[in-house]
C-alpha cells in the first residue's frame, strides 16, 4: 500500500478571525521571534499576499523577503503587516 503525505500548510486553516487570533496568541505566548515571523507569513498567505502588500505599501517581493525564515525585518515593517492583517496586540503583566 502506497501512502502519499502532503506538506502541512497552516494557512489552509486560518480561515476566520478567531483561528487567526488564537494562532497568533499562542505564538506570542511562546516568545520566539522566528516563530512569530513564520506565523505572520502563514496569516499573510491565508489573507492574500498581494492584498496585504498593497495595504502595507510594500511590494510583494519585499513582503515575501521580510517574512522569510531568518529575515530580520524592521519593527515598523512588522507593525505595518500586523495592522494590515487587522490584528491588535495587547500587553498584559507577566
Amino acid at each position: 500500500m502506497n501512502t502519499t503525505i502532503s506538506d502541512f500548510d497552516p494557512a489552509a486553516y486560518l480561515d476566520n478571525e478567531e483561528m487567526i487570533a488564537e494562532y497568533i496568541s499562542q505564538v506570542l505566548a511562546d516568545g520566539d521571534t522566528e516563530e512569530l515571523m513564520s506565523a505572520l507569513g502563514h496569516i499573510v498567505k491565508a489573507r492574500g499576499m498581494s492584498k496585504i502588500a498593497q495595504s502595507t505599501g510594500l511590494g510583494r517581493e519585499s513582503l515575501y523577503k521580510a517574512l522569510t525564515p531568518g529575515a530580520q525585518p524592521r519593527f515598523a515593517t512588522v507593525m505595518k503587516v500586523i495592522r494590515a492583517l487587522g490584528i491588535k496586540l495587547h500587553a498584559v503583566p507577566v
